[in-house]
């Protein structure tokens, strides 16, 4: 099949091989030829080889893996990577031949690019495996990747390789680019930071894996219709996902239900249950101008075949005969399945528990094939480095264990010292519904073995607080145990138990109960310990008194009794739950925020009582992003320009070197090309806009945007206020006035009242002065196009709320000038662009307590702006729908949904006082464009190259592997 434009291929002797070949059993590690299936023994491996099938020259002989594809990527230009699309159009078919349709170029170009990453891929763990190194593994519900393509050509170098071959092809690289759905893996901002971290993992040449789910529908499409939102399941992979390698041969059992049962070689058996299995789907990770490229594995849920009944499908029973099959599937439906039912909660359990399960068993396969005969599990910790991205993966501790002990034989302390010793914890929250809690009812029927072991990682806890806290100060002791238990509302251990018995107050002995009964006898009734005597006789000649014996024996029996803390027994009334945060900081050897201030509030407030126990274990991590996705791909303008001033492009590897453009903040030339630059990028949001709403917007509107999941302290609430504010203001002005007085702008927030955004948008008097646009769908292409176009950016949550937050670091990176609160990464940037280049307004985390602690009293006294904003709310104008229950939220000093716990209100007259800050500052285009250049030139600190550097240093203990 050699011929002139034929494509490059890979191949071991001289048998080309189809690209995505599975990677060897028990864990993968590089690229295997045959073998017996089931089980069988493998061949021995034989080295890869690239042979160009259009020279028929083979690379072979004693040349390094590293060196051919060297000698094959330095040859790659744009005609021979025409003939490789061509290639993949034509002999990986997904479509009909009949026509070359962007969608068909996308595939196969995507085909294209995949055989360079596979190479790359191949050499990556073929080299890792050789040298053994230590290996971190990012376990996540959540990875945000976005469009791989644009990434992928970029970090490999061969864009303009590339965009010059399918236009050969005829077709634009950005068109057929935009043919690739985002993979519905995530919904915010865990996601997308787990993504930066693989980025930055790879281009700094870490040896690293991401773990999660491959969710077939996602979490939902949204839909915005005249009532509001619609959604719609995801299908992201309806047409086939080009990126990913399935590996029939990596997949491990998973188990559910059943019981525990010690068997006679005296370890635990989980037995019988509900029994599924998990396939791998590895989709490349490339590093930026490195060969490093690792990788991101998915798992997939099903059942063996011979799980289908058939018997009952030819007998008609479709649904019973599917059944298995089915309860497998639907683990992998949906990212977070709603749990409002015990059916939902089962399945996230279930959907938690098998991330855990497959990867740990993946990770154990691939250090016992590493390890080979030296295997030594005390060598564990020092070859695995596992990072759990907030709770969700918190089953691996006690999954971790269990593996350990009932599979490895290992004893309690052995595995619980490798435990403690592998895993870590990144936290990205202080709300107390965030840190989850599960029924501990339902995690026992589902997982019987695993909370065997949490149940004695409890006990041992308590254990390591009294001994920290000793037994004098009870009161102290019970509140330390009641904040740090793994097990909540869960009766104590009868061994600490009996550390929490009052004795009773000492009662009379009979004979003083006589006595005082003698004294009282001439009374109609006697009280004795609050019990009514019904029946005293007297013997005047022995001057006895005979009390009846049954109340004498009552009150003997209490004597001897002793009063338990209710403090030791759980509450009916109340669920037991496992409170996961709390196993995750006792399980591991670290835990970090993600914000300086949030790393505070983590070790002042939400795990204070550990902080004291284990200081050192707490550390911050700021968050970051990555420079090559969210400036030089998806900013391209921008990027040649700083290139063009700095003097080169290190700065996407170095970011420091983006300081070099403050020198130049104020040349009028950079200025001009920076306005240049971002007027670009407003304009094709305009065409953006227009596509997705309908709505028309002016290049010329300060485009003002928050991109933020819903959530009542992100305060979008806030934000819809401000506007309905400038609205009725603007109503109130004459024409001239309104011009003065206003700087024009387009809006864009993640969740907005549809009405609002009619009436505002189609009201004549007004115009461009003001357009409100709920972009529908927010995923990661579509902030690709709006971060590079935006001016400001509005991070407006509670002081002490959020956690870190990353989207305001795409922003300032981009010359977008922020306006917010002190609260997450916020602070930080604000300390780094400075203040004068940031809007601040709001009250501080340290004030938050007090105020609610005011309003819960009844002292605060609403802005007189705040209820003039609310009444025209009320007032009808923007449609007939009552708003009387949302603006009621903001009312009132105590109650569910009422009293304003947010503090809308009282940072109000500060947000909109703020807001005309910006008004006025943006007037002076010169200084606008000054603060906009400080803010790209002072943001290297949010580099998430930084971030991995402090992770791989002070959690992971891994270091950079550069490939020869």
């Amino acid at each position: 099949m050699a011929t002139a434009s034929a494509p490059l291929q890979l191949a071991t002797a001289s048998r080309p091989l189809p690209v995505g070949v599975g990677c060897g059993g028990g864990g993968g590690g590089g690229l295997h030829v045959g073998g017996a299936r089931g089980g069988g023994a493998a061949p021995a491996r034989r080295r890869l080889a690239v042979r160009s099938v259009a020279s028929d020259r083979g690379v072979q002989g004693s040349v390094s893996p590293e060196e051919e594809i060297s000698s094959v990527l330095n040859s790659i230009d744009s005609s021979t990577i025409a003939s490789n699309i061509k290639h993949h159009a034509e002999f990986t078919p997904v479509f009909s031949p009949e026509h070359f349709s962007p969608l068909k170029a996308y595939h196969a170009t995507a085909k294209s690019v995949l055989d360079t990453l596979i190479m790359n891929w191949n050499a990556t763990y073929d080299y890792y495996d050789r040298t053994n190194v230590k290996q971190a593994y990012y376990l996540s519900m959540e990875f945000l990747q976005g469009r791989a393509l644009t990434n992928a050509v970029g970090n490999l170098e061969l864009t303009g390789q590339y965009a010059e071959a399918l236009q050969q092809l005829g077709h634009s690289l950005e068109d057929v680019a935009t043919q690739e759905p985002d993979a519905a893996l995530g919904n915010g901002g865990l996601g997308r930071l787990a993504s930066c971290f693989l980025d930055s993992l790879a281009t700094l040449n870490y040896p690293a894996w991401g773990y999660g789910l491959r969710y077939k529908h996602g979490l939902f499409k949204q839909i915005i219709t005249k009532d509001g939102q619609e959604e719609v399941a995801e299908n992201w992979l309806e047409m086939g996902n080009p990126w990913e390698i399935v590996r029939t041969d990596v997949s491990y059992p998973v188990k559910f239900y059943g019981k525990v049962v010690e068997g006679t070689d005296g370890r635990m058996h989980w037995i019988g249950g509900e029994n599924i299995k998990v396939v791998a789907h590895d989709i490349p990770i490339p590093g930026y101008k490195t060969k490093t490229t690792n990788n991101l594995r998915l798992w997939s849920t099903t059942v063996p075949s011979q799980d289908f009944d058939l018997e009952a499908f030819n007998a008609g029973d479709h649904a019973s005969a599917y059944e298995a099959h089915l309860n497998a599937e639907k683990i992998c439906h949906v990212l977070y399945p709603g749990d409002e039912s015990p059916e939902g909660k089962v399945l996230r359990l279930k959907q938690q528990y098998t991330l855990c399960s497959a990867s740990l068993q993946d990770i154990i396969a691939r250090f016992e094939r590493r390890a080979g005969d030296s295997l030594s599990w005390e060598d564990f910790p020092s070859k695995v480095a596992v990072q759990m991205n907030d709770t969700h993966p918190t089953l691996c501790i006690p999954e971790l264990m269990r593996i350990l002990i009932d599979v490895k034989g290992l004893s309690w302390n052995e595995a619980w010292s490798i435990t403690e010793r592998t895993v870590a914890y990144t936290n990205h929250t202080v709300l107390p519904e965030a840190l989850e809690k599960w029924s501990l009812d339902i995690m026992q029927k589902l997982l019987p073995r695993h909370v065997e072991i949490i149940e004695k990682i409890d006990g041992e806890l308590m254990n390591i607080i009294i001994s920290k806290y000793g037994t004098e100060d009870t009161s102290l002791l019970k509140k330390k145990i009641k904040e740090m238990r793994i097990l909540d509302n869960i009766d104590l251990p009868d061994s600490i138990a009996k550390l929490f018995v009052k004795p009773k107050e000492k009662k009379e002995s009979p004979a003083k109960l006589k006595e005082k009964l003698l004294v009282k006898s001439l009374e109609p009734s006697v009280v004795v310990e609050e019990k009514t005597v019904s029946k005293v006789e007297i013997n005047e000649d022995s001057e006895e008194v005979e009390v009846d014996s049954e109340e004498v024996v009552e009150a003997e029996n209490e004597d001897s009794e002793d009063e338990l803390d209710p403090f030791v027994k759980s509450d009916p009334k109340l669920p037991r739950v496992v409170r996961m945060a709390n196993l995750c900081v006792v399980g591991g050897h670290s835990v970090n925020g993600v914000a300086a201030i949030h790393s505070e509030i983590v070790k002042e407030d939400v795990f204070n009582s550990f902080y004291e126990m284990w200081p050192a274990k707490f550390q911050n991590k700021t968050n970051g992003v990555t420079p090559r996705r969210w400036i030089r791909f998806c900013n391209p303008e921008l990027s040649a320009i700083i290139s063009k001033w700095i003097g080169s492009d290190d700065w996407v590897l170095n970011t420091d070197k983006l300081a070099e453009l403050k020198k130049f903040a104020d040349d009028e030339d950079l200025q001009s090309e920076w306005r240049a630059a971002k007027k670009a990028n407003k304009v094709k949001v305009v065409s953006l806009i227009r596509e997705k709403t309908g709505y028309i917007v002016s290049p010329d509107a300060m485009f003002d945007v928050q991109v933020k999941r819903i959530h009542e302290y992100k305060r979008q609430l806030l934000n819809i206020l401000g506007i309905v504010y400038r609205y009725k203001k603007m109503k109130e002005m004459s024409a001239k006035d309104r011009i003065n007085s206003f700087v024009p702008r387009a809006k864009r927030i993640v969740k907005f009242i549809t009405d609002v955004a009619a009436t505002v948008n189609h009201d004549p008097e007004i115009g461009d002065l003001l357009k409100v646009v709920f972009i529908p769908d927010y995923n990661v292409s579509v902030a690709e196009a709006l971060i590079p176009a935006s001016e400001l950016s509005q991070h407006i949550s509670t002081a002490g709320m959020e956690a870190s937050g990353t989207s305001n670091m795409k922003f300032a990176m981009n010359g977008c000038i922020l306006i917010g609160t002190l609260d997450g990464a916020n602070v930080e940037i604000r300390e780094e662009v400075g203040e004068e280049n940031f809007f601040l307004f709001g009250a501080e985390a340290h004030e938050i307590a007090g105020l609610r602690k005011e309003r819960a009293q009844g002292k605060f006294v609403p802005d007189p702006r705040f209820e003039e904003v609310k009444r025209f709310v009320r007032s009808g104008v923007f449609g007939t729908y009552n708003y009387d229950d949302l603006m009621g939220s903001l009312e009132g000093n105590e109650g569910y949904g009422r009293a304003d716990y947010f503090l809308v209100g009282k940072d109000f007259p500060s947000y909109i006082e703020c807001q005309e800050k910006v008004d006025k500052a943006y007037r002076d285009q010169k200084l606008w464009t000054r603060m906009s250049i400080l803010n790209t030139a002072s943001s290297s600190k949010f580099n998430s190259d930084r971030t991995i550097h402090e992770y791989a240093k002070d959690i992971w203990d891994i270091k950079p592997v550069i490939l020869p």
